[in-house]
């Protein structure tokens, strides 16, 4: 008796580990009423103010300053026909979906741009411009000054992150 008491007792561990493997296995798709994600609230697109400022970084007029552009400026030297510009900030990140108000401060003397896919904002020296834009897509855009002579250095990335992968994101 004592010896089918064991067996028993083994037979009764092994569908018990056997309905413990089977309940922690992942099937993939769990009941509705179990799924966290389908709680949470789907983003809502928010408005956002965002200001870039142009900014010199090598431009002619520092040449008093920093003697070393001059042949830098000069016909044949790396910046020949070009200055370098930049955009601050140089990455914006937002949602799909979310409106920009963006304030442009450009406190130079230089006339600058703002393109971005579907926005082209003109960028008067000395001069705050305002622009709106809806970021309806998700990807990564970039903008540029459209000013011959600030190409390539004068640029930056739009980020605009999907709408879905804020979900509940507060």
């Amino acid at each position: 008796m004592h010896a089918s008491l064991g067996v028993a007792v083994i037979a009764l561990a092994a569908v018990a580990l056997a309905a413990v493997a089977l309940a922690c296995t992942s099937r993939g798709d769990a009941p509705t009423q179990f799924r966290a994600s389908d709680a949470t609230p789907a983003y809502a697109p928010r408005a956002r103010a965002v200001t870039i400022t142009t900014v010199p970084l090598l431009v002619k007029e520092q040449q008093g300053v920093l003697p070393f552009l001059k042949e830098d400026f000069a016909k044949g030297g790396v910046l020949e026909g070009k200055e370098v510009y930049a955009f601050s900030p140089s990455t914006i990140t937002v949602v799909q979906g979310d409106t920009i108000h963006f304030t442009f401060i450009n406190p130079e003397d230089d006339v600058h741009s703002f393109v971005l896919p579907d926005l082209a904002v003109s960028l008067p020296a000395q001069k705050v411009t305002t622009a709106t834009y809806v970021a309806s897509r998700a990807g990564i855009f970039p903008f540029v000054c459209a000013i011959q002579a600030h190409l390539p250095m004068m640029s930056g990335q739009l980020v605009v992150l999907s709408a879905g992968s804020m979900r509940g994101a507060r």
